[in-house]
């Protein structure tokens, strides 16, 4: 039946141990480091190819076309 509890015979068993979890606790500061600024960096963004440039382009004109009638028509409702 193991309790999960080491233990140690000397104090060199016990400095290897504290040695070797610190280097863990380190490992684990560094990769919590590096997901931490991966998550706040800027996305790359933009369109990479002409294809894609022009698809930015009308979905845009589109989204700008339908913000301008909708504008009309809440002034044309609202105006009375």
């Amino acid at each position: 039946m193991d309790t999960g509890i080491k233990k140690y015979n000397s104090l060199r068993d016990l400095q290897g141990y504290k040695d070797a979890l610190n280097k863990q606790i380190e490992t684990d500061e560094k990769e919590i480091k590096r997901l931490w600024n991966s998550l706040f960096k800027p996305a790359k963004s933009g369109p990479k190819t002409p294809t894609q440039r022009i698809q930015s382009a009308i979905s845009l004109g589109t989204n700008v076309i339908d913000g301008v009638i909708l504008g009309w028509k809440l002034y044309r409702k609202f105006k009375k």
